[in-house]
């Protein structure tokens, strides 16, 4: 256990925080220092082909130790963390033998976690828990998932009588900003299938995720002194408002779950003259994400058409851009990969949580890009936030899962 818990705060205590305003890959500086302490230490558990390029995707190979013909698989997750909340000067603490009562992270600034509000806690009473000081995040998401990885092919080294075929890995950065798969290299990863292990709680494996689309609209207005301002002075600030009022109230985030899509207000910067509202569209059906879509056009034309006469122009412009799609059409046809997952689970004594994902991993743009790739549990909760946490015990058993799915896919048939 100490292993793993020291080896997962050597990570979280760099700070990889990446940039969505930056147009560089990686977009922070910072996500070097990881990535090259990574390569490092791939290279000391005996690793082979181990490889960054200029863009900080790191891989890695473990050599099979079979005779006969086995699929390559892979195993991948990300070293950057979320700019929601800040990453820098990360002070972990370790609970032991957590008691289920409310856990102080920072007394002076009276930052509780508290199983009353966050109920999943419970679930690992009796167990060693890391957490914030309530000052920044944790970065379990996703430096939990490279712990497990690097720990899994340090056992499989260490235990050569553990059957395998080839496993690679790979470590991406700015996944958090929806880039973490924009560069990999498929071809070159050469694997069959992979897995993220970029998931919460322990249990949970998914195949299915949102489709996913930013959007951005800029409002125009007109600015008129205010004291001679009846019928000329457009206010794009009351404009970006109103736009808001119309989303539909019972489609967001804090109120929907499941299947279930929505649209989420990320954004809003404004004076007289001009405002920008941003926002993200979510939902798991392809067609409902196109509604989505449609929805918003139509509801900008309708502003555009009620204020041409006086703007004399159109006085909204939206932009939206696809993200990423959901991989369950990629992954169905090979189910059999997110059913190995599951058996692995099961041998192991964990009850496998198959649902979809209220998000997306690298793993589905790499489906689209010809990596079938379901996502694990790397074990973390309340992610991008102050009151993230991580049980030492279900870091333990995503090592114990990524090491039978090994042994499972090296079977011969």
């Amino acid at each position: 256990m100490q292993h793993i818990i020291d080896r997962f705060i050597s990570y979280v205590t760099i700070d990889t925080e990446s940039d969505p305003n930056s147009e560089t890959t990686p977009s922070s500086k910072k996500q070097w220092d990881l990535a090259h302490k990574l390569v490092a230490e791939l290279k000391a558990i005996g690793m082979k082909e181990v490889t960054i390029d200029e863009n900080a995707y790191i891989m890695a190979t473990l050599p099979s130790n079979v005779e006969h013909e086995v699929p390559v698989i892979g195993f991948i997750s990300h070293f950057d963390t979320t700019p929601d909340f800040t990453g820098a000067n990360v002070k972990p603490q370790i609970i032991e033998n957590y008691d289920g009562k409310d856990i102080v992270l920072n007394a002076e600034q009276n930052i509780i976690l508290s199983p009353s509000y966050f109920k999943d806690l419970l679930q690992y009473k009796g167990q060693t828990l890391i957490t914030t000081d309530g000052t920044t995040l944790l970065g379990a998401d996703d430096k939990a998932g490279i712990t497990e990885i690097v720990t899994a092919m340090e056992f499989l080294i260490k235990n050569p009588e553990i059957k395998h075929g080839k496993i690679r890995v790979g470590f991406t950065p700015d996944e958090e900003i929806g880039r973490g798969a924009h560069l990999f290299d498929v071809e070159k990863f050469g694997a069959d299938w992979a897995y993220t292990m970029d998931g919460s709680q322990i249990g949970e494996l998914e195949y299915e995720n949102f489709n996913a689309a930013g959007a951005k609209i800029t409002f125009k207005g007109k600015s008129v002194h205010p004291g001679y301002a009846k019928g000329k002075m457009i206010n794009s600030m009351l404009l970006a408002s109103k736009f808001i009022s119309k989303l539909p109230k019972d489609e967001i985030p804090e109120a929907t779950k499941g299947y279930e899509g929505f649209f989420h207000v990320t954004g809003i910067t404004g004076s007289i003259e001009e405002s920008t509202v941003s926002l993200i569209i979510r939902d798991h059906s392809k067609k409902l994400f196109k509604k989505r879509k449609y929805f918003l056009h139509e509801l900008i034309s309708k502003f555009n058409k009620k204020y041409r006469k006086q703007f004399g122009d159109e006085i909204a412009i939206i932009e939206i851009k696809d993200q990423y799609y959901n991989m369950k059409e990629k992954v169905e046809p090979v189910f059999h990969i997110v059913k190995i997952a599951e058996k692995a689970m099961k041998e192991i004594g964990i009850k496998p949580i198959i649902k979809p994902i209220r998000g997306g991993t690298d793993g589905c743009q790499l489906s689209y890009k010809g990596l079938p790739c379901p996502n694990i549990f790397a074990g973390g909760h309340n992610f991008h936030g102050k009151y993230e946490y991580v049980p030492v015990e279900s870091m333990q058993k995503a090592v114990e899962v990524i090491v039978k799915i090994a042994e499972l896919t090296a079977e011969k048939k």
